[in-house]
């Protein structure tokens, strides 16, 4: 068998997606933070959204079996909590999506978290609108605020700026 390269495998790790918000993969969303290729040994690194996601154990499965597919037997996945992971990382295509889906991306803030406001006013995803209001600083999941836009009267879900 031809030995892949870790340009093959990141693209493989493409098709897996995010079990909480399945239009955008866990290599878009900047969960995948990086791939080992070492012959027939395979080593990917990836940090969850937040240390106690649930969803941890089924992304590291399905990056195995992502994985496995392309022959490759010894697959390893490792957690890694340093550097915590950050909206940052998400990148301008899965913003996109996660926009089209009805979920407001995070504002991108260069580590510097002190400057982002999480009262701050948030664009619906649905019409634009900046017309919107914080109604629950708590969300679905940890990552994420309720929001309310006053022009279209329909509620969503912003990323919190991490």
């Amino acid at each position: 068998m031809k030995e892949l390269t870790s340009s093959q495998i990141w693209q493989a790790l493409e098709s897996v997606k995010d079990p909480e918000i399945p239009v955008v993969s866990v290599v878009e969303m900047g969960i995948v933070r990086g791939v080992e290729v070492d012959g027939d040994v395979v080593r990917v690194t990836m940090t969850p959204t937040f240390s106690g996601c649930p969803a941890l154990d089924v992304m590291r499965r399905e990056i195995e079996t992502a994985v496995r597919q392309l022959g490759i037997t010894n697959v390893t996945v490792e957690t890694v909590l340093y550097p915590p992971w950050s909206t940052d990382w998400i990148s301008d295509e899965a913003r996109e999506k996660l926009r089209q889906f009805g979920l407001a991306p995070p504002q991108k803030h260069g580590g510097d978290l002190i400057s982002v406001a999480f009262l701050d006013v948030a664009e619906c995803p649905r019409c634009g609108s900046k017309n919107t209001t914080i109604k629950n600083s708590f969300g679905p999941t940890l990552c994420r605020m309720i929001y309310y836009c006053h022009d279209c009267q329909d509620a969503f879900e912003q990323f919190k700026p991490l």
